[in-house]
């Protein structure tokens, strides 16, 4: 029996060029696991902005990775979300919608410091068999 693990992206680099010690995605089976995306950009610098700029920059963080593993959003089952302040909770809400639309995958939303300075962090858990 072999390991249907494949591992997909380069080693991420954050704020400087800093070398990240995971993967954006894994195909593991027929699952997708992406790691958990934030709002940053390109260049390696957080999405200035409230909520609603962070949250699009990071949901399309989130499409990007999933794309890596030959994914889109509509594979998604599972989603775990971070925010930095509950207050974000309902405008979150607002801008998540339009992404998944009327048939939403599974979600946990949580309040959380994070390790960078934004205001959240969305991981992902896609289904697509091989």
């Amino acid at each position: 029996m072999t390991k249907d693990i494949t591992r997909f992206g380069n080693i991420p680099s954050g704020a400087g060029g800093q070398r990240l010690p995971f993967s954006p995605a894994v195909r593991a089976g027929d699952f997708v696991f992406c790691s958990g995306q934030v709002a940053m950009k390109e260049n390696g610098e957080i999405e200035t902005g409230g909520i609603e700029s962070q949250t699009r920059r990071t949901m399309e963080n989130v499409k990007k990775v999933l794309a890596l593993a030959g994914c889109e959003l509509s594979d998604v089952v599972k989603v775990c979300v971070w925010l930095d302040d509950t207050r974000d909770f309902w405008t979150f809400n607002r801008i998540y919608t339009e992404y998944f639309g009327e048939h939403p995958p599974a979600r946990s939303c949580v309040q959380s410091a994070m390790m960078v300075d934004c205001k959240v962090e969305i991981e992902v858990t896609a289904y697509k068999p091989a």
